[in-house]
Parts: structure tokens; sequence; C-alpha cells
């Protein structure tokens, strides 16, 4: 089985690698992006901090590989997949949709980071914390017309535990996806693969996250602030406030509830100098890690 993998992220690296070494396949050709690109929903360009530059890898593992610089329909590069004549596509850490030209040359597949019909669309697993979700997962899926809506080909699931954070999570998902592609592999290969098509009564959409989206919102319990920063602290730009004209980054609090008797939601400074969230219900949450800029 011819394989063309498309990725441009630490985990769409770890996926190609396990590719090249994948039962069943040949993985002969690879499409790329840079860092920065534009895309439908940000035209002046958007930041991928989760960003790996996959071409020591196609270089050292002599494997064609192409860095999109326009558009997914550009006809130079089509005209280039073409070429690797490939069976399968598999995506893995993409930003950009599928369209009808690249699954038209091949069936084409990819990981999404949740339990699919649940949280399709953007930053699964940043949403996933916010909403104080205990349980998320991965999904391998064919790629349809849709956004995260094709058939179900394998699915695993984990546990969202109270100390996690975005990192710790994002670390679960990848173990899991690379389990799940050494699974699937072999029986897209084979071509006995089971296809499940997603209940669409159980679907849920939530959309991409831009940096201003950190922007801590008080007016919300000690858990629910928790949750916020967790979800956004590093490698992501972080959860935020504005104070005395600085902009106040947030990477880690405590998970201790401290009673602040007639403290209003906001920042909140001690006589000893430490920075509290402070909560509704006058509870607030110590902060441990941050950084101060500039407004």
């Amino acid at each position: 089985m011819r394989v063309v993998g498309i990725a441009a992220s630490v985990f769409g690296l770890k996926c190609l690698e396990a590719l090249k070494g994948g039962a069943g396949c040949e993985l002969v050709g690879v499409i790329t992006a840079p860092q920065k690109f534009p895309i439908s929903y940000r035209p002046s360009g958007v930041t991928n901090v989760l960003f790996a530059d996959v071409s020591d890898f196609c270089a050292n593992s002599d494997i064609p590989y192409t860095v999109m610089t326009g558009g997914m329909n550009d006809e130079a590069l089509l005209a280039e997949v073409k070429g690797w004549q490939p069976d399968i596509f598999i995506v893995a850490g993409w930003y950009h949709m599928l369209p009808a030209s690249w699954r038209n040359i091949a069936p084409a597949y990819g990981l999404h980071a949740s339990l699919l019909p649940k949280y399709s669309g953007g930053a699964p697993l940043v949403w996933a914390i916010i909403n104080g979700e205990q349980k998320t997962g991965i999904t391998f899926f064919r790629f349809d017309a849709g956004v995260d809506s094709g058939p179900i080909v394998g699915q695993k699931a984990v546990s969202i535990d109270p100390t996690d954070t975005i990192a710790t999570l994002y670390a679960k998902i990848e173990l899991l996806g690379l389990e799940l592609i050494s699974e699937v592999l072999p029986r897209l290969a084979c071509g006995d693969a089971l296809h499940l098509v997603q209940d669409e009564s159980q679907r849920s959409v939530f959309p991409q996250r831009s940096p201003e989206d950190g922007l801590i919102n008080f007016l919300q319990d000690a858990t629910r602030l928790y949750d916020f920063v967790r979800a956004q602290t590093k490698p992501y730009p972080g959860a935020f406030f504005v104070m005395d004209e600085t902009i106040v980054r947030v990477w880690a609090v405590g998970a201790e509830r401290v009673r602040l008797d007639g403290v209003e939601p906001g920042p909140f400074k001690a006589s000893d100098g430490s920075l509290y969230l402070v909560g509704l219900g006058a509870i607030g949450l110590k902060i441990y890690s941050m950084n101060v800029e500039t407004a």
C-alpha cells in the first residue's frame, strides 16, 4: 500500500516515522507546511505552536517531500502528488481541510484528538479541558466533505486527570494515536477495515482558538478558572489577564481553593505579594507560574 503522509507537527512527525515502518505500507511521499501559514478562518496567518520540521526525516529516509506554500488545490502540488501514485493519504497534525481534488486521487484518513462525533472542529483537547471533561480520546477516520464527519475506523479513549495540563494530555494522546496507527494500518492494507458511520445526533462542534481567546473571564467558579489555565498553558500562549497596564500570562495555579472573603472576582494581590485568580464566591487560586508583559 503506497502511502502519502501529510503532516507538519511533532505528532505528525511521529506518525510519519510509524508509517515508514508500518506493516503492509510504503511511505512514498510527504506533504508538509511552514510554521506560519494563512488559512480560511485567519487569512493573515496562524502559527502552529506544535510545529515540527519534517524535512530532515524525509531527507534521511530518502522520501520525497513538498512544502505547501499555496493552497491545497494548487495545480503543481496536485500534479506532484499524483506522480507519487498513492493508494492512500494519512493525515496527522494538519490544519487544512482535504478537498475533493485530493480525495479523488486516493482515499484519505486522519487522526482527530477526540472521541468523534464529540468535539469535532478545532482545538478539541483544549476545549475538553476547559469544559471539565474527565475523558477524551483519539479517532482514526476516513475523510469526507464534512468536518471530522467521515466513517470511523478506530478509536481509543483516555482519562483527563485533575492534574493534567494540555501538555500532559497531548503526551497521552500521542501514545494512543501511534498505537491506533499500528493497529489500523494492517487492516487498511488488507482491505478488511470496518468503517462505522458516525452518529450525527451525538455530534458537538467547537471552533478554532486564537491567542486572544485566553483572556480570563473571572465571572465563573474556581474549578472553571483552574481548568481554563491548565488547558492553555505551554506550549500554548497561555491564559491571561490585564492588571496595572500589564498583561499577566498564567502558566500554573494551585489546585487548592483559598477563601478570600470580601474579594471581588478578578486578580488579587495578597499582603505577602502572592497573586490569586479569584472567581465567583470569593474563592481564589494561587498563581505559581506567570509572565508579566507590557500591555
